[in-house]
C-alpha cells in the first residue's frame, strides 16, 4: 500500500462536496463572459501589427484563449465533477477578487504605492493566515522590491505617489 492513499482519503474527506453540473457549465459561462469582455477591451485599445504590436495585442490573445477554453469548458463541464458547493471557503475568493478590483480601481487615483501594499497585506493577512509582523514586513518589502524594479530601474510610467 502506497503513502498516497491514506491522503487522498483525507484530501476527499475534507474537500467540499461537488456542485454538479449546472454549476460547472454556470462557472464556464461566466468566464466566457469575461474572455469576451476582456477581448472587446482588448479591440478598443488597438491591437497593431504583429511587427509593432500594439497595447491591445497580448491582452486579446488571452482572451481568446479565455474564450476558447471556457467554450470548451461549456460544452464538456456537463461531465465533469470537480466543480466544488461554493462553502466558507469560497469567501477567501470573494474577498480576493474585490481586492484585485479596488487595486485596478485605486491605481489611477492614488497610484500603485498605497494600493498594492494594502492588497499584499491583506492577502497575506487574512488569505494566507501570515502574522502580523509577517504580513507588514513582506508588504512594505514587496512593494519597495516592486517600486525599484519598475519605477527605478525600467522606469516602467506607472501612476505613483512618489
Amino acid at each position: 500500500m502506497s503513502m498516497i492513499d491514506p491522503l487522498e482519503e483525507v484530501a476527499e474527506e475534507t474537500r467540499p462536496p461537488h456542485a454538479g453540473p449546472v454549476s460547472q457549465v454556470a462557472a464556464a459561462l461566466v468566464a466566457l463572459a469575461v474572455g469576451v469582455a476582456g477581448a472587446i477591451g482588448s479591440l478598443a485599445l488597438g491591437l497593431g501589427r504583429l511587427t509593432q504590436p500594439g497595447p491591445g495585442l497580448w491582452p486579446f490573445a488571452i482572451s481568446v484563449v479565455i474564450v476558447v477554453l471556457s467554450a470548451t469548458l461549456v460544452v464538456t463541464g456537463r461531465g465533469l465533477q470537480d466543480a466544488e458547493r461554493f462553502s466558507k471557503a469560497s469567501l477567501l475568493t470573494a474577498v480576493g477578487v474585490v481586492t484585485l478590483v479596488l487595486l485596478a480601481v485605486l491605481l489611477p487615483l492614488i497610484g500603485f504605492e498605497i494600493p498594492s501594499l494594502l492588497l499584499v497585506f491583506v492577502w497575506l493577512r487574512w488569505l494566507g493566515k501570515e502574522s502580523w509582523r509577517s504580513s507588514i514586513v513582506v508588504s512594505v518589502v514587496t512593494v519597495a522590491a516592486f517600486y525599484l524594479l519598475f519605477v527605478v530601474l525600467l522606469q516602467v510610467p506607472l501612476p505613483r505617489l512618489i
